[in-house]
């Protein structure tokens, strides 16, 4: 029997359509009012495709609530993307809060803080 030939990419492709599929049915479809201004940052995918981590960011709101919401609809969120999706499986959304964007800021507070203190000095 032949081997049945993927894309070495499919991973990443999958994770960004999830990517982009959600980030459209966050915005349309939860409804919760803990959920603000959501951005999905990133997605990634087990090899076997059974889970994702879908890292976001929020304007608006306490991000710990944020997360929150979003795991409680996960299911539901994996009943609508199963429906625009056409592969075998979809993964089950685990969510998180991505640091990423504050951890910048404030090494660049740092940063200008640094620099600011040197320039005094010389």
């Amino acid at each position: 029997m032949a081997k049945k030939r993927t894309s070495p990419n499919r991973n990443v492709q999958i994770a960004d359509q999830i990517q982009r599929d959600l980030s459209e049915l966050v915005s349309r479809e939860v409804k919760d009012p803990r959920v603000g201004l959501v951005t999905i940052q990133s997605v990634e995918l087990t090899p076997d495709y059974a889970h994702a981590k879908v890292y976001f960011t929020t304007l608006t709101g306490d991000p710990e609530q944020t997360r929150q919401a979003l795991n409680h609809a996960a299911g539901h969120l994996h009943n609508l993307l199963f429906k625009r999706l056409h592969i075998h499986t979809v993964p089950t959304l685990h969510f998180f809060y991505d640091k990423t964007i504050e951890q910048a800021v404030e090494m660049s507070r740092l940063i200008d803080e640094a620099n600011a203190t040197r320039a005094k000095d010389d």
